[in-house]
């Protein structure tokens, strides 16, 4: 920002410098050639009078003429000619100075029937001159650039650490920072931002204050009645029959599960995220595990592909409910196989406030899809807004998966319509980064 303003005065300051320089280089170089010309047209008319004064009562020069006045008049190393009419109809003529004059500067008058005068001067002292007023007009051009220059590093400063201020403090907003700012800058526009950021603040604290009290209210009652039916669970485990022992066990590692689940995600909505490098394998794991058995009812397959060692840089509670919420999508909505496959690709980077990466980046890809009928033309626009369902549910499943997979710095796309086929974006952990990706293209 800085820069750009600098560069931008300083180009209107130069650009002005040389407008009004140029001309006025060339208004002073003629300048000081006609200052010397009028000089020489003074000595010409003293001379001229001079001259007419010796005439006699007929006009003209009597005898010779008298040159003395004319020698102090003539400069030194210029040349003076005297043409005048003598008393036998005559003309008679003078050379005063030098022979010859080498680059002269020549000015000459014309005196009627008392005669004519011309006078050369050497040029080199008036080029001099013209120099001299040349080199102070540039002098001046340079230090007008060198006060704009100040100037307009003085008003960048004045104008950018301002903004720079304001766009730190909203990215500090942004990062969860919500302690006020009493820095106003004396600009009554940025500081009319910063007071609205300031309301802001306390509206934002407030809000989240209270989301993180209705939160944890939730996650208690959940886990009370999630104790409650864990205590039932736990008095059919000592039951007479092995099946219903076997479904009670597996039923409280269910309730074990869901209990961890409610407190990773409590502590998420508490921070902006503990980003972790996990094992994508490992975590999907869990979720085919938990879900096998639904599609075992009826009768179709859940499937897990990929390389047990992509490692990404996420939440791994978040990756797990954002797949669980696509693959109970898959039971409800799909048919045939369900297909959660991992691997590499080369994609365009995901730019967070305040990082800048590489523009393509290796993305860890996490594709579920089956072997439905798809999601039809009219709904795939809005599959991902909040509260819009074309199945008669909540409509909240996937709105609250592409908010789990983003809030990583990830993304969640549908990108195959029929069959449905979704897509979640991670980044790969840095230390787990290939040297070389080859054969796969981030889908279209």
């Amino acid at each position: 920002m800085r820069r750009r303003i600098l560069q931008s005065i300083l180009a209107v300051v130069i650009l002005t410098a040389l407008l009004l320089g140029v001309p006025l280089i060339y208004t002073a170089w003629l300048w000081v050639e006609d200052f010397n010309r009028s000089d020489l047209q003074v000595r010409l008319d003293r001379m001229a009078t001079e001259i007419i004064t010796q005439e006699g009562v007929n006009g003209v020069v009597e005898g010779d003429l008298d040159t003395n006045s004319l020698r102090l008049l003539t400069p030194a190393g210029g040349r003076l000619v005297v043409v005048y009419p003598t008393t036998d109809d005559g003309a008679a003529r003078v050379d005063i100075g030098e022979s010859s004059v080498q680059s002269p500067l020549v000015e000459s008058l014309a005196m009627g029937t008392s005669g004519s005068l011309r006078l050369e001067v050497p040029s080199d002292e008036m080029r001099t001159q013209q120099r001299q007023a040349v080199g102070a007009v540039a002098l001046l051009v340079l230090v007008s650039i060198a006060a704009g220059t100040v100037v307009a590093y003085v008003t960048a400063k004045r104008l950018a650490d301002p903004l720079r201020d304001v766009a730190n403090r909203a990215a500090r907003l942004a990062e969860g920072d919500f302690r006020p700012d009493p820095r106003r800058h004396g600009i009554p526009e940025l500081d009319r931002v910063s007071d609205v950021l300031d309301s802001a603040t306390v509206e934002i604290a407030g809000r989240l204050q209270r989301e993180h009290a209705l939160v944890a209210d939730v996650s208690h009652q959940l886990r009370s009645r999630l104790t409650a039916v864990r205590l039932r669970l736990d008095e059919l485990s000592v039951h007479s029959d092995p099946a219903v022992v076997v479904e009670a066990d597996e039923a409280m590692a269910q309730v074990d599960r869901l209990t961890v689940a409610i407190d990773e995600l409590v502590r998420s909505s508490r921070s902006s995220g503990t980003e972790t490098h996990v094992s994508v394998i490992r975590e999907l794991s869990v979720v085919i595990a938990d879900w096998k058995r639904p599609f075992e009812d009826v009768d179709r397959e859940l499937l897990l592909r990929g390389d047990t060692n992509v490692m990404a840089s996420t939440t791994g509670s978040r990756l797990r409910e954002a797949v669980a919420v696509l693959v109970d999508n898959a039971l409800m909505h799909g048919a045939g196989t369900c297909t959660v496959a991992v691997r590499l690709i080369q994609g365009q980077n995901l730019r967070t406030p305040g990082e800048e990466t590489s523009p393509r980046e290796t993305m860890v890809c996490v594709e579920v899809s089956d072997e439905g009928v798809g999601v039809s033309n009219d709904l795939a626009p809005h599959i991902f807004d909040r509260g819009f369902s074309g199945a008669g549910s909540t409509g909240v499943g996937l709105a609250l998966a592409r908010a789990l997979i983003e809030a990583d710095g990830g993304r969640l796309e549908l990108q195959r319509r029929r069959p449905a086929l979704f897509a979640i974006f991670v980044p790969l952990a840095r230390e787990h980064v290939p040297t070389r990706v080859t054969g796969i293209r981030e889908p279209r």
